[in-house]
């Protein structure tokens, strides 16, 4: 890899994103309307059909052990999840992951879903609500009643009933499948001898920010497609500004790295979203035209409820098979989208063959050479001819170092007779920038790589390289900061470099031969805290560059005058 390429093609992609800014972000006029939708936002009617949150709460902050003991609760279990419902309210509020480590050699799993009287609170309500001030709606007081089964599970559903005594019967029907799907059916059964209009609502509430990673090329925070639109917001931006938006169709929720909760509202009908801050964070719908439930009359809504881990396979069946509009984009697959998602499904590919991602991506980078083999082998040649070229380059030179205009004549003349493109070899680095950074996409936000061994001593493909070349690599008993910490393959993939290095062209400057004999060292110091399977990639890569260019020079002759 010639390094006077690398930086070129970073430089020209440096000036890719700056060009995409000027021409395609938002106009000055798109950003004026931004500007008075967000007014409009702000001048809406203080009162709302949504449950209001209390922001005037005067509870006490519980531990999660004591909060889940205050109330009865249902509890519920499948394969994949475990946790319980609060009676008190009807709250979704206390959710595990079975399969899921906080720590890779630990044995705490992950909790999603606390109760709202815990510091980290964060919990899922559902149901109704009226116009009418004269008529009790079902809020997070409300003590239901069980009526049959008292544990859901996928066989066993569960029906809780609550009477407002004003002759209003609510209900609500809740099921869970083998995988993260709740199904809610909504009743409201209305005997008595007046009718009202009632709205569906659902709303998804988090007391505080929680440890999120800071990574520009991730989003967590709160997230929704609302009629074919993705919206993506982040904590402090919610804090600042309330977002409302009307939709026929979509979801809304909020997104963690790996895990996502996720509210479906009723199909086909249509309904308001606002993400909002007041004392917590909460992201809610509501139904933008109420239904009518006369005399005798009972009125039904149903809503999905998802609370899962960010599996490829899962996210993508619930997408189809309950016909979610772009659910699959709350895996943050970034704009190179039509590129990551493939990639991941070529590296998942290979696993199923392999049994190890590690091995996939190796497996992929070969595929990679392959694909680009023949812009690879012109640049090589081209490169290579380069090489060879350099006595004949320095002989007219010195021939015509007082005519600069004669030397750029001679030395045109003498790239067209050899067929030689001195730009050619940045045709390959500049192909593999979108696969380098759709790579770390892949390794950097699905949870498939998470926790998934290599050899040896990566345990984590996901993470950084634990060795450090400053305690020789473990054997000696120094424990480095973190930014000595420059592992085995960050190491391995700058000899890599360095020895490529030396098959190229050296530069005719020899200050900037001294600078680009250091950047393999700067190279490997910057990739020393990437995901390792990323530079297993680029090590790989490497080698195979290596081979190839090598094979191709060996061969290679020139004519000069």
């Amino acid at each position: 890899m010639d390094t006077k390429n690398i930086i070129a093609a970073i430089s020209l992609s440096a000036a890719v994103i700056i060009i995409w800014s000027l021409f395609f972000g938002p106009s000055p006029e798109e950003i004026k309307q931004n500007k008075i939708n967000q007014e409009q936002v702000k001048q809406e009617q203080k009162s709302s059909d949504t449950p209001s949150l209390d922001q005037n709460e005067n509870f006490s902050k519980l531990s999660r052990k004591e909060a889940l003991n205050e109330n009865k609760r249902i509890k519920f279990e499948n394969e994949n999840i475990i946790g319980s419902i609060n009676v008190q309210g009807a709250v979704i509020d206390d959710l595990t992951f079975k399969h899921y480590n906080v720590e890779l050699n630990g044995s705490e799993k992950v909790v999603l879903l606390k109760p709202r009287k815990v510091d980290d609170g964060y919990f899922i309500q559902s149901g109704f609500v009226t116009n009418s001030k004269n008529i009790e709606t079902p809020s997070t007081s409300t003590k239901w009643e069980i009526v049959g089964n008292n544990k859901l599970t996928t066989n066993n559903p569960i029906k809780l009933v609550w009477n407002n005594s004003q002759g209003i019967t609510f209900e609500k029907n809740i099921s869970l499948d083998k995988q993260f799907l709740f199904t809610v059916k909504e009743k409201v059964i209305n005997s008595s001898n007046k009718k009202y209009n009632f709205y569906s609502y659902g709303q998804i509430v988090r007391n505080q920010i929680p440890s999120i990673s800071g990574f520009y090329i991730l989003h967590e925070g709160l997230n929704a497609t609302l009629d074919d639109e993705l919206i993506e917001e982040d904590y402090d931006d919610i804090q600042e500004k309330k977002f409302s938006q009307t939709a026929q169709k979509g979801w809304l929720g909020f997104s963690d790295k790996y895990f996502q909760s996720a509210l479906v509202p009723p199909r086909n009908k249509k309904f308001k979203t606002t993400f909002d801050y007041k004392k917590k964070f909460r992201a809610n719908y509501i139904s933008s035209e109420g239904v009518e439930a006369g005399p005798n009359d009972t009125i039904e809504e149903e809503i999905q409820i998802i609370i899962a881990a960010k599996r490829v396979e899962t996210i993508d069946g619930y997408a189809e098979s309950l016909n979610i509009d772009k659910f699959d984009l709350v895996i943050d697959w970034g704009v190179l989208y039509f590129l990551t998602k493939p990639l991941f499904f070529a590296i998942d590919y290979f696993f199923k063959l392999l049994g190890n991602y590690g091995l996939a991506i190796i497996a992929v980078t070969v595929c990679i050479r392959l694909v680009f083999f023949p812009l690879a082998n012109y640049s090589f040649r081209s490169m290579g001819k380069m090489k060879l070229l350099q006595p004949e380059m320095a002989r007219l030179k010195e021939l015509h170092k007082n005519d600069k205009m004669k030397l750029q004549q001679e030395m045109m003349a003498l790239y067209k007779r050899e067929k030689v493109n001195p730009m050619s070899g940045c045709l390959p680095i500049l192909v593999q920038i979108p696969v380098f950074f759709a790579l770390y996409k892949v390794l950097f936000v699905t949870i498939e790589m998470r926790h998934m061994p290599f050899y040896g001593w990566i345990h984590d493909l996901s993470d950084r390289d634990p060795t450090s070349i400053f305690n020789l690599f473990g054997l000696i008993p120094f424990d480095p900061p973190s930014f000595l910490i420059i592992g085995a393959w960050p190491v391995a993939m700058g000899l890599s470099m360095f020895i490529q290095q030396k098959l190229n062209p050296a530069p005719p400057d020899p200050v900037q031969a001294k600078i680009f004999m250091f950047f393999p060292i700067f190279l490997t110091v910057i990739l020393a805290p990437f995901p390792s399977g990323l530079v297993i990639y680029w090590t790989f890569n490497n080698i195979l560059t290596l081979i190839q260019q090598y094979y191709i020079q060996r061969k290679m002759t020139v004519k000069t005058t």
